[in-house]
């Protein structure tokens, strides 16, 4: 299986993680700063400010871009429960 580098600026650690893992996913496990209350792209409480590789994730979903829309998030920010790592990424909470 195909694995990426996830970086997360916040706490300063770099993980492998099978791609088309959700960026979520790994920051609940390694305790970064992206906080989260649903996982399902209702709220969006998950977002991250993508600082390297934005191209590694996965394409926005109409769901994620109403997200990122209605939060005025800026060019660089993604919904972490929506995201999928394809690449090497480096993230921190937005």
């Amino acid at each position: 299986m195909a694995r990426a580098k996830v970086t997360f600026q916040d706490i300063g650690l770099t993980v492998n993680a099978p791609v088309g893992t959700r960026v979520i996913e790994l920051s609940d496990k390694v305790g970064s700063g992206i906080a989260y209350g649903c996982r399902e792209g209702d709220c969006g409480t998950c977002l991250m400010t993508v600082v390297e590789g934005a191209e590694n994730l996965s394409e926005p979903s109409h769901v994620e871009q109403r997200i990122l829309k209605e939060n005025v998030a800026g060019k660089n920010d993604r919904v972490a429960c929506q995201a999928q790592v394809l690449g090497d990424v480096t993230v921190k909470p937005a």
